[in-house]
């Protein structure tokens, strides 16, 4: 398992969970729920893992909604701090760009 999953699982957990505002204006726009989110972290897993980039850790997986269908979520943690988890953007992937499993991009 990736570290920054490890990490914002274990921020959800104790509920030290922020939205960005870009986040926010996603899951809103997309119909997605911000509870079944945070609600169904455990169950996450790791699509691309970006450990070094400058503003922190971040982590894209793939969850699904309180409806069984597929979630891709980017959680974050901010650079130099330990919490909180960050949902930076949340977006239902295309069929047309991703495998059947919503876990490769296709090319």
């Amino acid at each position: 398992m990736s570290e920054t999953l490890a990490s914002v699982k274990s921020l959800a957990m104790r509920g030290e969970v922020e939205v960005s505002r870009h986040g926010l204006r996603e899951l809103a726009t997309r119909g997605i729920v911000l509870d079944d989110i945070v609600d169904g972290i455990n169950a996450a897993i790791v699509v691309e893992d970006y450990p070094d980039v400058w503003k922190g850790p971040s982590v894209l997986v793939l969850q699904r909604d309180g409806e069984g269908r597929p979630v891709h979520i980017v959680w974050g943690i901010p650079r130099n701090a330990e919490s909180p988890a960050v949902l930076v953007t949340a977006y239902r992937p295309d069929p047309e760009r991703w495998s059947a499993d919503f876990m490769r991009r296709k090319t």
